[in-house]
């Protein structure tokens, strides 16, 4: 636990929840992208949809969808400057059920791919990205991480696994997640360091990997 889990997150303020935790989750999202986005659209859940404005939440997303950190002063401009840089950045009320209320939904797309995030700010700034493209995911942000969306086969965390102990890379975390036996899946790891350009190549070449994409920590960690 860092020194941040306890006193907060370094931040424009003024909510770790509302605020910092707005900026990392759609930093995280933004992550997806490959190019700069062309258009966000923010579903806003529960009490970040009810006080959300407030608390400066809808300047967080946008300033994480940017790039910015959490206590980058260009977030109290963050709407304008997406903007202007020609991003399509839009917000709506929506009910994801029984999740967490600091719960928001984040449809993000650039010149060549489009993904649907949702994730959670949990309290001090620590967040929980738990859905990707409509399947089982977990990313936080503390440690760099590894998405591979790939058919479901047997042995496909086994050879990605080697692959990761080949590199001497150390696995904190993985939750695989699958619409169906034999449909599409996701797996996603939190690792100790991030694999190397042979191995990244190598899972890419995978016939039954549809593609991989490594995920930095967030800016502070």
């Amino acid at each position: 636990m860092g020194l941040s889990n306890i006193i907060g997150p370094v931040m424009v303020g003024p909510s770790s929840s509302h605020t910092a935790g707005a900026v990392r989750l759609a930093w995280l999202a933004r992550q997806l992208l490959n190019d700069e986005p062309r258009r966000v659209r923010f579903g806003l859940h529960g009490s970040f949809a009810k006080t959300g404005r407030g608390h400066g939440t809808h300047l967080a997303l946008a300033g994480g969808a940017l790039g910015y950190a959490p206590d980058d002063p260009r977030i109290k401009n963050a709407i304008d400057r997406a903007r202007e840089a020609g991003v399509d950045i839009s917000f709506e009320d929506i009910e994801l059920g029984d999740v967490h209320p600091n719960t928001v939904r984040i449809e993000l797309e650039d010149s060549r791919e489009r993904h649907e995030v949702i994730g959670s700010s949990i309290g001090g700034g620590m967040v929980r990205i738990w859905k990707i493209d409509g399947l089982d995911a977990y990313l936080s942000g503390e440690t760099p991480a590894l998405l591979v969306r790939h058919r479901d086969t047997p042995g496909v965390i086994a050879r990605v696994a080697l692959v990761l102990a080949d590199d001497e890379v150390n696995i904190a975390r993985v939750i695989s997640g699958r619409t169906q036996k034999g449909g599409d899946a996701l797996m996603s790891l939190e690792i100790d360091h991030q694999l190397s350009e042979a191995g990244l190549s190598y899972l890419h070449s995978l016939s039954y990997v549809h593609w991989v994409k490594p995920v930095p920590p967030l800016p502070e960690n």
